[in-house]
């Protein structure tokens, strides 16, 4: 069977109009001969009937005292009111489907509540129904402990399960459904003349999934490009192809644009601190270690660490400073914070090697006026830290240094 794994959000099932669009991608791929498997979101975004932050709401309401295990179930629910509407919709279309729980369709996973990871999936029962209906919808977002208790897989717990299932069903390919037309070059409500790519590799599109880009999870990312399955990003709304990715090899006819395509794009964090621990003292070492196990003791996420011979250099999201600080002041630390800062990322698969990247950076950045309070690097991205004030204009001051509206 030439199978093919599709998976719509929140958006892409908010509303009837929307749901046509899911159903003509439905309908065309099985007219191209493809066996559907079809992985759904909860419907809606916060402040609509079913969506999981509405359910979560719910609890809320009541004080928030719900059990980690209870909680699961709850969130569980509206991926499985978003299946069975959607199986609704296709049986009046003429379409047969049958609808399984992430724990019908074989995902089995550990007992982390809330932020579950997949240990196995045994898609047996998703190849039977398979033989027998056009189209299979399997609920995102979830999987079953050994306890046999509901679990769900965190935030782009859907993307995760398509490009999971996809790679146990051996598809030819993962579409991801969502409410923009591919990959941009950067966040089009920022940069106006972001463009959409057409390819990129699981490594620059997991670089960019992580420095903020939010159209898939890198979780998901990840287990394709272990799998080696192409996924593609493409709009609900439109017929568009959308962004493929996948090895460099893989992009066939496009492969010189991959040797000549320095940066691919251009992601950002924001709402982060910086924060400095220095000592006079020569011998630092354990400052470092007394640091950074504090953080982690204090289950406080660190990130773009430097560690000099005279302290350390890092930063952590702006709602956990306020903690971070009273951990260092405790341990008799002096801490420097500079906090509203952003992090901003220039992501390609040719960057590394390439002299003149950091120097176009910096060119890009002064120009501008714009103050760097931090670097780092690594094969595929090259991050700096600037004042949030100025990341708007960081933003597109590289995307133009780049051309990549081009």
């Amino acid at each position: 069977m030439r199978i093919l794994v599709q998976k719509f959000g929140g958006t892409s099932l908010s509303t009837q109009a929307a749901r046509e669009h899911v159903v003509s991608h439905i309908r065309r791929e099985l007219n191209n001969g493809f066996r559907l498997v079809v992985v759904v979101s909860a419907m809606g975004r916060k402040g609509d009937p079913y969506a999981t932050d509405t359910l979560l709401g719910l609890v809320a309401e009541g004080g928030g005292s719900l059990p980690p295990r209870e909680q699961d179930m709850l969130m569980a629910c509206g991926e499985i009111i978003s299946a069975s509407k959607l199986c609704s919709l296709l049986t009046e279309r003429e379409i047969s489907s049958v609808v399984l729980t992430g724990a019908q369709a074989g995902f089995r996973t550990d007992g982390q509540y809330g932020n579950a990871r997949i240990l196995d999936i045994v898609p047996t029962r998703v190849l039977e129904e398979m033989k027998h209906k056009d189209v299979v919808i399997v609920t995102g977002f979830q999987g079953q402990n050994q306890s046999g208790d509901f679990t769900t897989l965190g935030r782009g717990g859907s993307d995760t399960s398509a490009t999971a299932l996809g790679a146990a069903l051996h598809a030819e390919m993962v579409d991801i459904y969502t409410d923009v037309n591919g990959i941009l070059t950067a966040d089009p409500r920022i940069v106006e003349d972001a463009k959409p790519l057409e390819y990129v590799s699981y490594a620059e599109i997991c670089n960019m999934a992580h420095q903020g880009a939010k159209v898939i999870h890198p979780r998901a990312v990840e287990i394709a490009m272990q799998a080696g399955i192409p996924v593609r990003v493409r709009s609900t709304f439109s017929q568009g192809e959308g962004t493929l990715v996948a090895n460099p090899e893989g992009f066939r006819d496009v492969q010189m644009g991959v040797v000549d395509r320095y940066v691919t794009g251009i992601a950002y964090v924001a709402n982060i601190t910086q924060i400095r621990v220095e000592s006079a003292d020569t011998g630092v070492h354990h400052l470092q270690l007394q640091v950074f196990k504090a953080m982690a003791e204090n289950a406080i996420s660190v990130d773009f660490i430097n560690v000099t011979p005279s302290g350390v250099v890092y930063t952590v999201f702006d709602k956990d400073a306020d903690k971070a600080l009273a951990v260092l002041k405790a341990l008799k630390l002096s801490p420097q914070i500079c906090s509203g800062c952003a992090k901003v990322s220039v992501i390609g698969g040719g960057i590394n090697g390439v002299p003149g990247i950091m120097a176009n950076i910096v060119e890009a950045l002064t120009d501008q006026g714009i103050q760097i309070l931090q670097s780092a690097d690594s094969n595929t991205t090259i991050w700096v830290l600037v004042h949030k004030d100025d990341m708007v204009d960081s933003l597109r001051a590289l995307h133009a240094k780049f051309e990549l509206a081009r």
